[in-house]
């Protein structure tokens, strides 16, 4: 029952997610969904000691209304630096 209740609020996204940033590596996670507020703040505290076990810094969570379209949002340009394109052949220069 309690399931079938989470999938309609999901459906009409009014479920409850726990959204976690993370400055290094710079991330966004949704955990969820749930089925209220309390329960998502409980299972909170678990994701952050996950995060902090592999290492990651400067986070921040709380918990919201969303219906995440991906679970993991990465941003490779924040982690990898830019370096300008090179040439396919040698003899382009």
């Amino acid at each position: 029952m309690k399931e079938f209740l989470i999938n309609i609020l999901q459906f009409v996204g009014l479920a409850c997610w726990v959204e976690i940033r993370t400055d290094q590596p710079q991330c966004t996670y949704y955990f969820g969904p749930f089925l209220s507020q309390k329960e998502a703040n409980l299972a909170k505290v678990g994701y952050i000691e996950d995060l902090e076990a592999e290492g990651a810094q400067g986070i921040q969570a709380r918990v919201g209304r969303h219906k995440p379209s991906e679970l993991t949002i990465f941003d490779e340009a924040t982690e990898f630096p830019k370096s300008p394109p090179k040439p396919a052949f040698s003899g382009q220069m």
